[in-house]
């Protein structure tokens, strides 16, 4: 689990004051960047948006001579933090770090202060990877085929649990319904460790999640992935087919961002960009990265821009055409 990594971290990261180090304001003048640059963390700490943050805030100061100052926000499912970030100066001062929830989150409430796409100019995509699907080692799924088969028989109800309604679980599970033509019950939790428990007790069937919501189970043995979101098959799941298999062209990646106030300058944002992309292949990056099945991006601003709106349309059009409303 991603809470192990914080005390892995040190004292430095805890604090969220990730020190300017001696000798290098002349870099960071150059670099037209201001002097303190706070990244905003829509939610509580010790969740990999968190994680990531801290070890970005970290290796960025050395990287650019800067005071990185991580401040958690969390509520309204990322909203209060990312509204923070959409009202501040463009001026490069003020950062989010924020992941798919972003998107989803954008796709099921409707009453955001902020538009996802037009309040925001995306600077990374830090990185992302595939989820999995899961089913309990009490069920007699094998495969992907066999759980779709035992979702089109009247006679077997089968569901499937989430985090929560409006979910990137929730939603990944409602894509993949639509597009193999299946039904299943959405048992909804607050959490994954809840819905993981019951499934291990033989009350779920299945769920669409990541390695690190079930990495502790799934090495015990009482849960199994059968399927991974992929479109190819992902070197964090050997021998693990892709969904995409069964049901060509599905595919669900999970993906972590770092955006600036719309309006920024170029000059701030490609700076930005060119020292993630950079700092995010360090070792130790990619140590955090694969703890949930993820790898860094080579993402130009654009690209960034480009995925994002594509990420928030999508799952709006799977939240309408599912009717699914987070309140």
């Amino acid at each position: 689990m991603l809470t192990s990594v914080i005390r892995t971290l040190g004292v430095a990261l805890a604090t969220a004051l990730v020190a300017l180090a001696p000798g290098q304001p002349a870099r960071a003048q150059e670099a037209g960047l201001p002097k303190v640059i706070r990244i905003i963390v829509p939610f509580s700490a010790g969740g990999s948006n968190d994680v990531y943050a801290r070890a970005l805030g970290q290796k960025l100061a050395a990287r650019l001579g800067v005071t990185f100052i991580v401040e958690n926000k969390p509520g309204a499912g990322g909203a209060i933090g990312a509204d923070i970030v959409a009202r501040a100066e463009p001026d490069g001062a003020t950062l989010l770090l924020n992941s798919t929830s972003f998107a989803t989150n954008a796709a099921t409430k409707g009453n955001l202060p902020f538009d996802p796409i037009r309040s925001f100019s995306p600077i990374a995509i830090v990185a992302k990877g595939p989820m999995a699907l899961i089913v309990g080692d009490k069920t007699p799924y094998k495969t992907v085929p066999d759980l779709i088969a035992a979702t089109r028989d009247a006679n077997n109800k089968v569901n499937y649990s989430s985090a929560g309604v409006g979910s990137i679980g929730q939603l990944s599970v409602e894509l993949f319904k639509s597009m193999s033509g299946t039904t299943a019950l959405h048992v909804p939790y607050q959490g994954v460790n809840n819905a993981v428990t019951d499934m291990i007790g033989g009350n779920i069937d299945y769920m669409i999640t990541t390695t690190a919501s079930v990495g502790g189970p799934l090495k015990a043995g009482q849960v199994r992935p059968i399927a991974v979101t992929s479109l190819e098959p992902s070197r964090f799941y050997p021998g693990v087919p892709a969904v995409a298999a069964t049901i060509p062209g599905y595919y669900v990646d999970v993906w972590w961002v770092v955006m600036a106030p719309a309006r920024t300058p170029r000059a701030i944002i490609d700076r930005l960009n060119a020292a993630i992309r950079e700092v995010s292949q360090q070792p130790e990056m990619l140590r955090l990265f694969a703890q949930e099945g993820a790898e860094p991006t080579d993402d130009s601003p654009e690209q960034a821009a480009a995925y994002v709106t594509r990420e928030v349309n999508r799952w709006k059009k799977v939240a309408q055409d599912g009717n699914i409303r987070e309140n």
